[in-house]
């Protein structure tokens, strides 16, 4: 079975935010291979219980009055995003676990494609752009970044969140730790 697409989130299995699974959906009752392993924010318990199908359809925010990104952190307060953006992001897109709140970047009046969350490594991989994006966050500078930069890490943190803009390409990234 494929997996939906999700225009700002286009690799959740990459990311960790959808994982392989035998578990059945609460919301569909079908068991698709895959499940959402990112927070979900509704009144009833639903970690790990809703499939990806689910959440791109709408269905699951409808059924259990959830939400996938905390709407106040989609533009991180610094670019405003219309309703329906703000609703795609929160409603229908996978999120992901950050080590505090987590955080939605955007550029260009639209929310930013979600690439991952990155250390030292996955940086590098990505290019000097990205470095650069996590640096212009975080304001540090010389040995300070150095030490910071090599502290980076995808799972014990400091961990970077690096977002793709959709229109001008443009990465944007934060950095947050335990």
């Amino acid at each position: 079975m494929k997996l939906p697409i999700f225009k700002y989130h286009p690799d959740p299995l990459a990311t960790g935010s959808i994982v392989k699974s035998d578990v059945e959906c609460r919301c569909c009752g079908r068991k698709t291979g895959y499940i959402y392993a990112g927070p979900v924010y509704a009144e009833e318990e639903l970690d790990q219980t809703i499939c990806p199908w689910c959440i791109a359809d709408g269905s699951a925010a409808e059924k259990f009055d959830a939400t996938f990104t905390d709407e106040s952190g989609i533009g991180d307060g610094e670019v405003t995003v219309s309703s329906e953006v703000e609703e795609e992001v929160s409603r229908r897109t996978p999120g992901f676990s950050g080590w505090q709140q987590e955080r939605w970047l955007a550029c260009c009046d639209d929310a930013a494609a979600f690439l991952g969350p990155m250390g030292r490594e996955e940086l590098d991989k990505l290019g000097s752009k990205a470095v650069d994006a996590v640096r212009e966050e975080c304001g540090l500078e010389d040995e300070e970044w150095t030490d910071y930069l090599k502290a980076l890490n995808r799972d014990n943190g400091p961990t970077a969140y690096v977002f793709r803009c959709l229109h001008c390409g443009n990465l944007k990234a934060y950095s947050d730790c335990d």
